[in-house]
């Protein structure tokens, strides 16, 4: 990891960013590989004198909510899972879609992008259809998107890459062209 970490930040990803995709992958591969990621991240900036003015704040002004589709996808997760589980349902919408989904310090393509990868690493390909086509809403290309999926083989293995490949495939033949 510190060696990606200083990758990173040598190919102009900035600090904020680099806090922003642990944030987000908190909630996307569990909070312990984000609390794992946090220390090389603290010791790597410290090496860099990177400092918490580099950083974004823990609250401030978020990006504006896409209220039409947030409304779509808190409706279909109610129906599904609201009389069960009403708890996860309502961080969810609270802490996932109307919060960490609209931090600014990650750019909405970026930030889906961090998150297909994240559920390609972890084998969850029933959740990518809904989230490789709010990637592409968000302006990531069927080309980059498969690209993503062709690096990540070498990260995440082979058989989690063959697992998402038909899905991703059935997503770009649906969307319009």
């Amino acid at each position: 990891m510190p060696f990606h970490f200083h990758l990173a930040l040598e190919n102009g990803v900035k600090p904020s960013e680099i806090s922003g995709i642990i944030t987000h992958l908190a909630f996307y591969a569990g909070w312990p590989h984000a609390t794992a990621a946090v220390a090389v991240a603290k010791d790597i900036f410290a090496e860099r004198k990177i400092g918490a003015d580099q950083l974004p704040p823990a609250s401030g002004p978020l990006l504006p909510l896409d209220e039409a589709w947030e409304a779509q996808r808190a409706e279909r997760v109610e129906e599904q899972f609201g009389a069960v589980f009403p708890g996860v349902v309502q961080y969810t919408t609270d802490a996932l879609f109307r919060d960490l989904w609209l931090r600014p310090d990650l750019a909405p393509r970026d930030r889906s992008l961090v998150t297909v990868s994240a559920l390609i690493a972890n084998g969850q390909v029933a959740q990518l259809t809904p989230h490789l086509n709010k990637a592409m809403d968000n302006g990531l290309t069927q080309a980059q998107a498969a690209e993503a999926i062709t690096h990540l083989a070498f990260y995440v293995g082979w058989p989690n890459v063959f697992s998402a490949m038909p899905v991703a495939k059935d997503v770009f033949e649906k969307r319009p062209r």
